[in-house]
């Protein structure tokens, strides 16, 4: 068996097709959505990151504000910034370029960002949302592989599903999104023993670690659907994910290579959930009833 590829880039460019349509809708009705996107330092792997948000969203037509701050921007400035945008009603997402620097502390910025513009999905709001299943914005790379998933036919009502990876981005809430679609999921760590007894297990693996070749044929189920969350670069300079994928698709129904799985889908869902912003604004402002829309503001716990 060699595994069918499950297409990032091909998906990606579909759906980015149907956002022109909306867009255009918007336009009509005097709204251009808007997504800011925050930069603080100069960090050579976070410019990249950004570039291709900004491309992506003039792609579609979404209007895109690079707000780049200073390394050692004092984080009650970022935390200014972010209140200015959150009062901007030209800005329907925001989004802050992570890692920040030392001094600055992600959770609070992460928090200060109005839930309604929170097309990260990282705010505290959002993510609890996840467990009851009403979050208004889902986190853009798990939203994406869901969408992948979907694109195999699989019912994943039932599946044994094994996440390798429990980072509060993707592992967690990747899980939580599946235990919504009644999937049995495992959630695997740095610290689980024996990783391979479990994702030999799975009818769907999806591997988000970070290290390079982690998972190898022999760790996965005969016809496993493997999504590979992964970006690693070696020292030769290319890409891989966290997947032996030339060995592993020899065993594997369904995988997703890297390049061009899952990360297409992280940026395209960044500008789906930028889009739902405007339209949720737009029809709030129609009904004259846009405060009753906003969420709660909710305080970080300390101590």
């Amino acid at each position: 068996m060699t595994a069918q590829i499950i297409d990032g880039k091909a998906l990606s460019k579909s759906l980015r097709e149907g956002f022109k349509t909306r867009v255009a809708q918007l336009g009509a009705q005097g709204v251009q959505p808007g997504l800011a996107v925050i930069l603080v330092g100069d960090n050579p792997a976070s410019r990249v990151y950004v570039g291709n948000k900004v491309k992506a969203c003039e792609e579609v037509g979404v209007r895109s504000f690079h707000v780049g701050l200073a390394a050692d921007t004092p984080e009650a400035e970022v935390l200014a910034t972010i209140a200015r945008l959150n009062a901007d009603p030209a800005v329907h997402g925001i989004l802050i370029q992570l890692p920040l620097p030392p001094h600055i502390d992600p959770r609070r910025v992460l928090e200060a960002i109005s839930v309604n513009k929170d097309v990260d999905g990282f705010h505290l709001y959002n993510v609890g949302g996840l467990v009851v299943g009403n979050t208004i914005f889902p986190p853009c790379t798990p939203y994406g592989v869901q969408l992948l998933l979907d694109t195999t036919g699989t019912d994943v009502t039932g599946k044994n599903v094994v996440v390798v990876g429990a980072s509060n981005i993707v592992g967690k809430p990747m899980a939580l999104m599946l235990l919504q679609r009644e999937a049995t999921v495992t959630i695997c760590h740095a610290k689980t023993r024996d990783l391979a007894q479990h994702t030999i297990l799975a009818d769907i693996l999806i591997v988000a670690a970070g290290k390079p070749g982690l998972i190898v044929p022999q760790m996965v189920k005969q016809g496993a659907i493997v999504i590979d969350v992964g970006i690693n670069r070696l020292p030769d300079g290319k890409i891989v994910g966290d997947v032996d994928f030339d060995g592993v698709k020899e065993k594997a129904s369904w995988i997703t290579p890297v390049p061009g799985g899952v990360g297409p889908m992280t940026v395209t869902m960044l500008i789906e959930n930028t889009l739902r912003s405007a339209e949720r604004a737009l029809r709030m402002r129609q009904a004259d009833d846009y405060q009753d829309w906003e969420a709660p503001v909710i305080h970080p716990v300390t101590g």
